[in-house]
């Protein structure tokens, strides 16, 4: 019998096994941590919200819309319809309003689950028209058919609910954050989910009993399968560089946390209060490359023996590869002088490898696509954790998979239930290389990339060599005009208030800092931007599109 693959199969043996550990703990009203589900009671609880919404139609293959704020429904919803079968549908409610209602129409979704505000803004908006089931977690059911309390009493006592799901059946759909375009809806597999709970443990030596603090809630939803308390903390997730800091350090000493996940944005916020973290183990920071600032403030906040990773990857594929704090900081040096970040050696059994730079698509893999040692190209990746497809999106998949013939078996071996079948190659989209040493550098996003009549600037090679100038926070590399003619432009954001008469200062400052260097000395152009755009996800990734139309006006006026 083949055993179901399903990420939700882990709750009942670990409610069998350590029923009374807290498995979610979310902060009340006034910020008090009096909200929590055991082990055994969210594996109840989602049984019977599983069985309730059965009897309302929402089973196997259903696709759901989950807008529900980081609480313990989020949670005993996500877990009840993973036992269902059925399929949440996720997307960020901070991104523009029609790429919102662009983003649920095109998941077709069969029912719709949101707070009282969520379920307004659908009918008044027209959100997920195709829904023909809609709950609210409200205390009544306006604006929908039921409450979720009803659906939850509804299932009670109905016992032990999990579909026999089987590893390529449709478990989410996790639309991107669209920090580069349009949100895109990524289609995850039960074998995905399973698979990142599995190189998750591994990477990072995640053990059973530790106390999480996830500052993404969808990454807590990994804390049970892995055994762990999740802490939610006490923030606007979607504003993680706007999170106070006392709050997030009363939670991690008040229940000893052991593990932290935040964005760069969050790790910012943390390293400059400048409090010690003497109970947390391991720390992780994900979603843009991580300053090297950031890294060595964080590293001497931490005991001497913990570890704190950067993870590299994406919605469509994550983990790709991870490098440690101190291994980071010795290449500091390396990044302020345009080598790229490093983003560490790949997690294992990811087969990453780096093809020839394009923008068209590639319909089958061939080794002729791999770049020389060292060189710069578009890093790929292929793995258990890879995603094979965007859902009702075929031009996107088609840019963004290859497809892999398998290799033959070697004499004597047998082939394996997937070694006949050809395998998904995800394209990152991201521009790197590998060192001598195996270790892979980010160099930035492709569609980021300035295509000179001199060359390619990467933005990640670029703009670390200004960033060291003390009054400069940070900057971003924009062309103006055609690839090929590109004019390299260099929006810079200053630390505090600096007045605008040093600006033109600042500017022959980093001139010459950039004469020092082969890639930044093609920068000439130098504009101040008051506040970068940055993405509603991880409030990490700067928006250059959006500067790049800003700064194309600015030399407009300026000419």
């Amino acid at each position: 019998m083949i055993p179901v693959c399903n990420i939700a199969a882990a709750l009942p043996r670990l409610a069998a096994e350590r029923p009374d550990q807290v498995a979610i703990r979310c902060p009340g009203r006034g910020g008090r941590y009096d909200i929590a589900l055991s082990y055994a009671r969210l594996d109840a609880r989602s049984d019977a919200i599983a069985a309730g919404l059965a009897r309302r139609g929402v089973v196997r293959g259903t696709r759901t819309v989950v807008m529900v704020r980081p609480t313990p429904e989020f949670f005993l919803l996500m877990f009840a319809l993973f036992k269902a079968g059925a399929v949440p549908v996720l997307v960020d409610p901070g991104i523009d309003r029609r790429a919102l209602k662009q983003c649920l129409g095109e998941a077709q979704a069969d029912a719709f689950i949101g707070i009282p505000l969520a379920m307004l803004a659908r009918t008044l908006l027209g959100w997920a028209k195709s829904a023909r089931m809609r709950v609210t977690t409200g205390a009544h059911a306006w604006l929908a058919d039921t409450t979720l309390a009803q659906v939850e009493r509804d299932g009670a006592g109905a016992g032990p609910q999990l579909a026999d799901t089987r590893p390529d059946d449709v478990a989410a759909i996790l639309f991107t954050s669209g920090s580069t375009g349009v949100p895109k809806g990524v289609v995850y597999r039960h074998r995905h989910f399973v698979a990142q709970v599995e190189m998750l443990r591994s990477a990072f030596g995640m053990q059973a009993g530790g106390i999480d603090l996830p500052t993404f809630p969808p990454f807590a939803l990994f804390d049970p399968a892995l055994g762990l308390t999740s802490i939610i903390p006490d923030m606007d997730p979607t504003r993680p560089a706007a999170a106070d800091p006392q709050k997030l350090l009363a939670a991690i000493e008040r229940f000893g946390v052991t593990q932290l996940f935040g964005s760069p944005a969050l790790m910012r916020v943390l390293a400059e209060h400048g409090v010690a973290l003497p109970t947390v183990r391991c720390a992780t920071s994900a979603g843009a490359p991580v300053p090297g600032e950031v890294v060595a403030k964080i590293q001497a906040l931490l005991p001497d023996d913990a570890q704190f990773w950067t993870p590299y990857g994406a919605t469509e594929c994550l983990p790709v590869a991870a490098i440690e704090g101190r291994e980071l900081l010795t290449l500091r040096e390396r990044t302020e002088q345009g080598a790229g970040t490093c983003v560490g050696r790949p997690v294992a059994p990811n087969e990453v490898r780096i093809i020839r730079v394009s923008d068209e698509a590639i319909e089958h893999w061939s080794d002729e696509l791999l770049v020389k040692a060292g060189q710069v190209g578009e890093i790929t990746v292929a793995g258990p954790s890879a995603t094979d497809s965007y859902f009702n999106r075929e031009t996107q998949t088609r840019l963004a998979k290859i497809h892999e013939a398998p290799s033959p078996p070697s004499p004597g071996e047998g082939t394996s239930e997937s070694g006949d079948r050809a395998r998904v190659v995800h394209r990152m989209g991201d521009l790197g290389y590998f060192d001598a040493q195996g270790r892979l550098w980010f160099c930035g996003r492709k569609s980021q990339r300035v295509v000179t009549a001199r060359g390619t600037l990467c933005t990640e090679q670029v703009e670390p060599v200004f960033n060291v100038h003390p009054e400069v926070r940070r900057t971003a590399l924009v062309g103006i005009g055609e690839r090929g003619a590109q004019r390299p432009v260099l929006c810079v954001e200053l630390r505090g208030e600096v007045a605008r008469s040093q600006q033109p200062r600042i500017a022959d400052e980093l001139r010459h800092i950039g004469e020092g260097f082969v890639h930044a000395a093609q920068v000439e152009t130098f504009l101040f931007h008051p506040r970068f755009p940055v993405d509603i996800r991880h409030n990490a990734k700067i928006g250059r599109e959006k500067l790049a139309a800003w700064a194309t006006k600015q030399l407009r006026r300026r000419e």
